[in-house]
């Protein structure tokens, strides 16, 4: 029950991949545009020999599956950024379940070669947002991994703008993927194709980000509040976290419990097991495990504490635990985010009483605006989201439903009485393709009708050439976890999360209603 190989996490097969990743090398350039807009230009591997190029941009997709024809552009109503799922994460916490991906889907995101850049990833992202100059950026939710506190905070640097603190511990980094781990199972980027010597270090290096520069809001997920997304911290998840053991190999002829059952639905951002007990970990721990140094930094966050913090650094408001929260972008277009985050654990959306009444009373209240409605999980992923769903569907004000958690861009019409909306979903930054994504409302037919343009920003990092102090790096450190992110045979290449093109760069269109 060993699972992948360290060399079947990389893909192989391809044509031609084998001296590329030996070199390191990965294009012709740092970035596709300064910008990092997907009309300008974008990432690919048209030869399919494993190694991503610039490509030209990708045009907008005109689509008005909804019916009500192509209209002119009129009054614009606003410019959205939407970043999601960063799960800015500490690689070198022993409270981590790396040990989980062996066993292969659906744990395959315990561990992802490409780990240790995800504070990098984010930053680029944000100087994309900083370029695009929206009038407000959604943080979709997952912004961090395992609901720890260090984990927040280094987020939270990269987003605000200023000096960011990677890793965690005395040295940065020790964990898994270091050069004298013999475990077949890891990437090691020191002596594991593609070699990149130095990269660990590198990759806790002090940086500076420019921050986004621009109001932005907050949308809980189940990794910000939840260990790996799954689990309701406890005393044990606490103890390892700030402790000094740390479990990287799963015992020999230690299985999951035979009464656990995967969740009904499966996402990629976590091990589907919320039902893990504290019991299975601890036969785990009465294995093998590693010394390694310990950090009161990483301790787990409680809701509260999560939510305080999002709150106090965002546009967001309120007092108690949860952010559901509406948020108006002058007198013609309103943004109403909820947070369907598990207090009980399982990475699934959950509506709790009072929600649907909150979500009434805020389309009730919107007057003549237009109504995006925002959260990190599907309705479809949500225990009662049939009932929310029925609430926005009666209304002819809801434009939009804006979502991440599946890592997947994607966007979908939904037919309703009212004239319908659109459905979209945002990639993360963690997996391929690792974007971002831009959206335009404007109205059309005199004010009766919407057109949504939307569009994929590519993470873009500072600095064009090599790493100070890296030996045999071409690019940054962004651009190696992109190249990473695509080589990873367990990702988001293989789990097609790009995409279709029409599910990227589009204009959606919604056609003319009556509201009463």
């Amino acid at each position: 029950m060993t699972g992948f190989t360290r060399r079947e996490m990389l893909l192989t097969s391809a044509a031609g991949i084998g001296a590329v990743v030996l070199t390191g090398c990965g294009g012709s350039s740092s970035w596709s545009s300064e910008s990092g807009s997907t009309l300008r230009a974008t990432w690919g591997d048209p030869v399919g020999d494993g190694q991503l190029r610039v490509l030209p941009g990708e045009p907008l997709i005109e689509r008005d599956d909804l019916g009500g024809g192509r209209a002119g552009m009129g009054v614009s109503l606003g410019t959205l950024g939407h970043l999601t799922d960063a799960h800015v994460l500490d690689a070198s916490s022993p409270a981590r379940v790396t040990f989980l991906a062996r066993l292969g889907p659906p744990f395959q995101s315990t561990f992802r070669p490409q780990e240790t850049l995800t504070v990098q990833v984010l930053a680029g992202a944000v100087r994309a947002m900083r370029s695009l100059g929206p009038d407000v950026v959604i943080q979709g939710g997952d912004l961090i991994d395992n609901a720890q506190q260090n984990e927040l905070h280094q987020a939270l640097a990269a987003l605000r703008g200023g000096s960011v603190q990677p890793g965690s511990g005395p040295d940065g980094y020790y964990g898994v993927q270091l050069e004298s781990d013999p475990d077949p199972f890891y990437y090691r980027p020191d002596v594991d194709a593609p070699r990149y010597p130095g990269l660990l270090r590198e990759a806790v290096r002090r940086f500076s980000s420019g921050g986004l520069e621009r109001p932005w809001l907050p949308v809980l997920g189940d990794h910000d509040v939840l260990a790996a997304g799954e689990l309701v911290p406890s005393s044990l998840t606490q103890r390892l976290a700030v402790g000094n053991r740390a479990l990287w190999t799963l015992p020999e002829g230690l299985s999951l419990p035979p009464q656990l059952k995967l969740e009904a639905v499966s996402t990629p951002d976590g091990p589907p097991l919320s039902g893990l007990a504290d019991q299975f970990l601890l036969e785990a721990l009465q294995g093998p495990t590693v010394k390694v140094p310990a950090d009161p930094r990483r301790q787990e966050l409680s809701v509260g504490e999560a939510v305080v913090e999002l709150r106090s650094a965002t546009a967001a408001y309120g007092a108690d635990e949860r952010l559901d929260f509406v948020y108006d972008l002058g007198d013609r277009l309103r943004l109403i985010v909820l947070d369907l985050a598990s207090r009980v654990g399982g990475s699934g959306g959950r509506v709790v009483p009072g929600q649907v009444e909150f979500v009434r009373a805020a389309l009730d209240g919107a007057g003549d605006r237009w109504v995006v409605f925002v959260s990190h999980q599907t309705l479809r992923q949500t225990v009662g989201g049939g009932q929310l769903q029925a609430v926005l569907d009666s209304s002819p004000r809801v434009v939009l439903l804006l979502n991440g958690h599946t890592h997947r861009n994607r966007i979908r019409p939904r037919q309703t009485a009212a004239g319908g909306h659109w459905e979209i979903e945002t990639a993360s930054l963690i997996d391929w393709p690792q974007q971002a994504r831009a959206l335009q409302l404007h109205e059309t037919h005199g004010g009766a009708g919407v057109a949504i343009r939307t569009w994929m920003l590519d993470h873009v990092s500072p600095g064009t050439s090599g790493v100070s102090g890296v030996s045999g790096l071409t690019g940054t450190l962004g651009r190696i976890s992109r190249e990473l992110s695509y080589l990873s045979a367990t990702g988001g290449r293989p789990g097609g999360f790009a995409g279709e093109p029409s599910d990227r760069n589009a204009v959606l269109y919604l056609p003319p209603r009556r509201i009463g």
